[in-house]
């Protein structure tokens, strides 16, 4: 049971992390419904799909990380909880405040801390690494969607 201590210890910071970003983009959805999407919106229903994956896929990632590394003190694990903290806070800005244009630049700042992320990560542990790529991959969409639905319905 020891050896799976790291990994049950991240899938419950990483998912509590997900749990309150879900419940700040619950609370607001009726807000969110009456936005124009641009071209290409998935439906409603996906995204919860996609982020429960993505999030899985980052603690698996971090408790590897960290069963490489043996601390909690490492480069590797700093950017992951940044990561974290800012895909957090990107919920709160964009659900939450509202502030669309403010939510496009956290999630660039995300893009770029989770680039970050998976390149500390290729060194430690390739796996670990490429298993985050979806996750880029996710906030470059996330990235159009935010930003379109700023410029349709604030410009």
């Amino acid at each position: 049971m020891k050896k799976y201590r790291p990994y049950i210890i991240s899938f419950i910071i990483t998912f509590a992390a997900a749990g309150l970003g879900g419940l700040v983009t619950y609370l607001n959805l009726d807000r969110y419904d009456t936005l124009i999407k641009p071209p290409f919106s998935p439906p409603a229903f996906l995204f919860p799909v996609v982020w429960t994956i993505l999030f899985a896929a980052m603690a698996f990632s971090a408790a590897r990380i960290y069963t490489k590394t043996g601390t909690l003190k490492s480069p590797a694990m700093y950017i992951y909880a940044a990561q974290l903290f800012l895909n957090l806070g990107w919920s709160v800005i964009f659900f939450g405040l509202r502030a669309y244009l403010f939510a496009f630049i956290w999630l660039l700042i995300l893009w770029g801390a989770v680039l970050a992320m998976i390149i500390i990560f290729y060194d430690k542990d390739r796996l670990s690494s490429v298993i985050n790529i979806p996750y880029l991959i996710w906030l470059s969409f996330a990235a159009y969607l935010n930003l379109a639905i700023y410029l349709i319905n604030f410009t």
